[in-house]
């Protein structure tokens, strides 16, 4: 059985949903969590919920991690603020994005965007739903987001307020959490695949990564053994930054940032390969 490496925090979720995807195709998936995170400016968030007379015509959130800053924030906040506020429109990247937005207590109900893959997309989505709108868009962002969707809007004259809620670094475990996977009785000869869902801590995973495993496509030598493995990404912006940065090959990219398009990516990939064999 292909073991399947998910760099990324487990959900809470029982059971994990990309988890449990790879174990319906027959892969022996497991989640490392590569991020620390914690929320930043959450008391300037507050006040911008709580004033009844912003002039926000919707918001925009395209992460989990800006629905917790959300949560957080509006935690805080009045009921009547948080009422007006959630009658708006919110944009979201990807389901998994709305499904921790719908997860919130008193979530708004008009979520919109989420079979958007990526921050392009959603940008063009935003374009044709918001040709009417006459006030600015709440966009909360991390401090690695890229200004895809940003610029996309504001050519096309649609006003931003930007707020950084959360920031994130590497996992000072990761090191060590991949080396307890590792030692746990895995198959040190078959063909691995490496998962990545964000660019943001690829660099940092990488070199540890590349302790155990060929990743980077060049001449291997014998003395190390490392294991084979194939790269994963979840969409274009994460395949872009492990090609263009990293310099590394990657083999599968899902169409969205689903885990049954996650899988199937790999699939084709995995029965292309079978077939030429």
């Amino acid at each position: 059985m292909t073991s399947v490496l998910l760099l990324r925090a487990a959900s809470k979720d029982v059971p994990d949903k990309y988890e449990s995807s790879f174990v319906a195709a027959g892969y022996a998936p497991t989640s490392i969590p590569v991020l620390e995170t914690s929320l930043t400016n959450t008391g300037i968030l507050v006040r911008i919920l709580s004033n009844t007379s912003t002039g926000f015509s919707g918001v925009i959130l395209t992460s989990a991690r800006a629905c917790q800053a959300w949560k957080s924030a509006s935690d805080l906040v009045a009921t009547p603020s948080l009422v007006r506020w959630c009658a708006l429109p919110f944009y979201v990247v990807g389901k998994s994005t709305a499904s921790a937005l719908r997860e919130i207590d008193g979530a708004p109900k008009d979520i919109r965007g989420e079979d958007s893959g990526n921050a392009e997309q959603l940008a063009r989505y935003i374009l044709n739903d918001a040709r009417r709108m006459s006030g600015k868009l709440l966009y909360l962002t991390g401090d690695k987001n890229r200004d895809t969707l940003p610029s996309i809007l504001a050519s096309n004259n649609l006003i931003l307020h930007q707020l950084q809620v959360y920031e994130t670094r590497g996992s000072a475990r990761f090191a060590s959490d991949l080396a307890d996977v590792l030692s746990k009785g895995t198959d040190d000869t078959g063909l691995w695949w490496i998962v990545y869902f964000a660019p943001s801590a690829a660099e940092s995973v990488t070199p540890a990564l590349n302790l155990h495993f060929d990743i980077a496509g060049g001449k291997e030598d014998p003395s190390q053994k490392r294991r084979q493995a194939c790269v994963a990404a979840i969409g274009p912006t994460t395949h872009d930054f492990l090609r263009d940065t990293l310099k590394l090959h990657v083999h599968a990219v899902a169409s969205k940032p689903t885990p049954d398009d996650l899988v199937s990516a790999i699939k084709a990939h995995d029965g292309i390969n079978s077939v030429a064999a």
